[in-house]
C-alpha cells in the first residue's frame, strides 16, 4: 500500500519510525544518483555519531523522602548547617545517535564535490547534536563544496538562512561557486516533494533527484502502512485545517 499523502507523510516524523526512514532513503538516493554521476564521480555513504541528551537536563522535582537530622555542633567561625530533607533530581540521560549522510566524490582525487544531508531530530533540536551539525555545516559552506540539505521534519528550528518563508518542510541546494546565494525549495504537507537538482562542479549538467518517487518506494517497501496508526493525530501537531485535510486523504486512501 502506498502512503495516503501526495508528498511527505507527517506520521513518519515520529521518532520510532524516522531513523528507519532516514536509512532507507539514503539507500534509495545512492541507487538513483550513482549511475547519473559515474564514471567521473562516485557516492560515498558516510556516518557520524552524536551523543545527545534525551531527557530534560537538571530537572529538580518535589521532595519524595524527608530525612530529619540532628543539628551538628557549631565550630569556631563556621555557620551551623542542617540538612532537613532530600530532594529528587533527574540526571541527564544520553543517547548515542548514528546518522548517515552522503558525499559525491571525484573518482580520481576522492575530493568531496557535494554533501547530501537528510536532517534528523538531533540536527534540529537544541543541544549538542545541533551544535555539532551546525559547525560541520559551516565548514562546508566556507568551501567550494556543494551542499544539499533535505529537511523533512517539522520539529525544531530550521537551519540558519535568510528570507526563509514559513513552510512545513524545505530543501536547500547550495552551489559552492554561487554562495552566499542558494536555492531553497519550501513545501508543505499538502504538496508533493519537489524534484531537486544535484550540483556537481560549475558548468556541469546537474542530475535531477526525484525525491518524492524515492520516498514513495521507501514507504511501500518497508510497509509503513502496517506500522502507522492513522487514527491518531500527527506528532508534532498540525494546524486543524491541515489535520482535516489529512483525515480526508486517509479516508480516501482506505476506499476500495
Amino acid at each position: 500500500m502506498k502512503s495516503p499523502f501526495p508528498g511527505m507523510d507527517p506520521y513518519l516524523e515520529k521518532g520510532s519510525l524516522w531513523q528507519g526512514v532516514h536509512t532507507l532513503l539514503i539507500g534509495e538516493i545512492v541507487k538513483a544518483l550513482a549511475p547519473e554521476v559515474a564514471p567521473r564521480y562516485y557516492i560515498a555513504a558516510e556516518q557520524r555519531t552524536y551523543i545527545a541528551t534525551i531527557e530534560p537536563y537538571g530537572f529538580i522535582g518535589r521532595p519524595d523522602v524527608a530525612i530529619i537530622g540532628k543539628p551538628m555542633p557549631p565550630t569556631e567561625n563556621a555557620p551551623v548547617a542542617l540538612l532537613e530533607r532530600s530532594i529528587t533530581i533527574t540526571l541527564p540521560a544520553w543517547d548515542r545517535i548514528e546518522q548517515g549522510y552522503l558525499e559525491i566524490r571525484d573518482a580520481a582525487t576522492h575530493r568531496v564535490i557535494t554533501a547530501i544531508e537528510i536532517l534528523s531530530p538531533s540536527n534540529k533540536l537544541a543541544g549538542k547534536g545541533r551544535n555539532e551539525y551546525e559547525d560541520k555545516r559551516q565548514e562546508v559552506i566556507t568551501t567550494r563544496t556543494g551542499l544539499v540539505e533535505i529537511d523533512l521534519l517539522r520539529a525544531g528550528e530550521p537551519m540558519p538562512m535568510s528570507h526563509t518563508p514559513p513552510s512545513h518542510y524545505r530543501i536547500l541546494v547550495s552551489r559552492g561557486w554561487a554562495r552566499p546565494q542558494g536555492q531553497l525549495f519550501p513545501f508543505n504537507v499538502t504538496e508533493t516533494i519537489p524534484d531537486i537538482p544535484i550540483p556537481l562542479q560549475k558548468g556541469e549538467p546537474e542530475p535531477i533527484l526525484h525525491l518524492g518517487e524515492l520516498f514513495a518506494r521507501v514507504y511501500t517497501a518497508a510497509r509503513y502502512d502496517l506500522r502507522i496508526d492513522y487514527t491518531a493525530n500527527p506528532d508534532p501537531p498540525l494546524d486543524p485545517a491541515v489535520v482535516a485535510w489529512c483525515r480526508e486523504m486517509i479516508r480516501a486512501a482506505a476506499q476500495p
